[in-house]
Formats: C-alpha cells, sequence, structure tokens
C-alpha cells in the first residue's frame, strides 16, 4: 500500500509549469521587477503573441504571475517576491551565463554587463550584489556566520542613511538569495530591496540595455566608497 504525499500533485504542477522554455524565458525576464506587456514578451521570447498569450495564461492560473489591463495592453510581473525567489534560486541550479558559448558580440557583451551588475526582482545581484552584501558584511552590517541577518548596527546604518526600511509585511528584514552567476549569496528581503531602490531613485545605478543589467554612475561610486568603504573599479 502506497502512501500519498498531499503535496506531490500540486509540486508536480508547479514544475511542470516552469518547465518549458517560453515560459522559463517570461520568468527570467520578469525577474527585473518590472510590468511587461504581452507584446514585450513575446518579442523577448521570440514566440508569435498568440502562443505568449497561452503561455502567460498558464503562468498566470498557477499563480506565477499577475496581471492587469490598461486599455488595449495586458500587463504581467511576478506574482510576489518568493516566486522571484524560486526562479533565482533555480537558474543558480543551472549554472552561470558563461557556462553557455555566447553566439556574437552582443550577445557576449549583454552576459558580461548581466554578470557585472542586475536586478533580481527588486534587489541588486551579479557583482555588484555581491560586492555591497560583503562590504556590509565586513562592516558588521550583515551576519552571515550565523545564517544571514542584518544586525543592530545595520538597521542604524539604513537610518543613518535616509533609506527607509517598510517592516509591515511578512517578508524577512534580510535573507540570503544565491546568486546565479557569483554562485555566492547577495542581500535580499526588506533591506535589499530598500537599498536597491534607494540606489535607483538616488542616482546610484541606472538600468542599461533591454535586460536586467545595471551599472554604477559617478555618483554611485563616490556614494557606495562614502558609505560602505566600496572600491567600485571592478564595476565599471
Amino acid at each position: 500500500m502506497t502512501t500519498r504525499e498531499p503535496q506531490a500533485p500540486r509540486l508536480a504542477r508547479l514544475a511542470g509549469l516552469i518547465a518549458d522554455e517560453t515560459r522559463a524565458t517570461c520568468l527570467l525576464a520578469l525577474l527585473d521587477g518590472r510590468a511587461w506587456t504581452a507584446s514585450e514578451l513575446a518579442r523577448h521570447a521570440g514566440v508569435a503573441a498568440s502562443t505568449l498569450s497561452e503561455h502567460l495564461g498558464k503562468l498566470v492560473a498557477g499563480d506565477l504571475l499577475a496581471e492587469e489591463r490598461q486599455g488595449r495592453h495586458r500587463y504581467v510581473r511576478l506574482a510576489d517576491a518568493a516566486v522571484a525567489q524560486l526562479v533565482e534560486d533555480l537558474a543558480a541550479q543551472v549554472g552561470p551565463v558563461d557556462a553557455v558559448r555566447p553566439r556574437g558580440l552582443r550577445e557576449s557583451s549583454a552576459g558580461s554587463a548581466m554578470a557585472r551588475g542586475r536586478t533580481c526582482y527588486d534587489h541588486l545581484a551579479g557583482r555588484l550584489g555581491i560586492a555591497v552584501t560583503d562590504a556590509m558584511t565586513l562592516r558588521g552590517l550583515v551576519r552571515q556566520d550565523t545564517g544571514f541577518a542584518l544586525t543592530d548596527a545595520g538597521v542604524r546604518w539604513f537610518e543613518a542613511t535616509g533609506i527607509a526600511l517598510d517592516r509591515r509585511g511578512r517578508r524577512p528584514l534580510a535573507r540570503a538569495c544565491l546568486d546565479w552567476t557569483e554562485r555566492r549569496p547577495h542581500l535580499a528581503g526588506v533591506a535589499g530591496a530598500a537599498l536597491c531602490r534607494h540606489a535607483f531613485e538616488a542616482g546610484w545605478c541606472v538600468r542599461i540595455g533591454s535586460e536586467r543589467a545595471v551599472k554604477v554612475t559617478t555618483t554611485g561610486q563616490q556614494a557606495l566608497a562614502e558609505h560602505l568603504g566600496m572600491d567600485t573599479t571592478a564595476l565599471r
């Protein structure tokens, strides 16, 4: 007599949703934290709009995506931070982007930019995210020796830097997110999201290209050196 595991059918359905290259492409693209139109995702995935619409319907029904309509446009985004964490964790298991030979100079440049710095849903990732996390750890703002946590000094640092931490929800203040290019944890959670949001609002970082890649501005280099003692030479 076999014992039925009640979660098995749900896990199988979830795995089936992700186990399609077009749907996986959409989920990875939406890790930039923004809402995309169906037509934008269709072009990005290289499929017909009708095909993409069918895939989006499955992802929305499976609670991996949330959608909203504005006039003629249908926008979709990742349902929440938990879905983003799931996609990023799975991506980390398949190896860094440089494990696959790029098909041309443009793809190689895009891959290099993504590895140097990018957003992972609503926090910083790539070498930039790792460098920020390492600097915060070195200064005693983040602890990684007994789990992953923001210290009291870290909370005070956010306050002194003028970065508000929204603790009203159930999301952890800080958590480790395994970086799929660096294969090391970077800062996520409420603190990671707040720092990323401030980095864009203060002009420390800007998005580049159509991917999730970001670069540190001159203002950002000065701010990161001042607030975290970082040497941003390798991130330029």
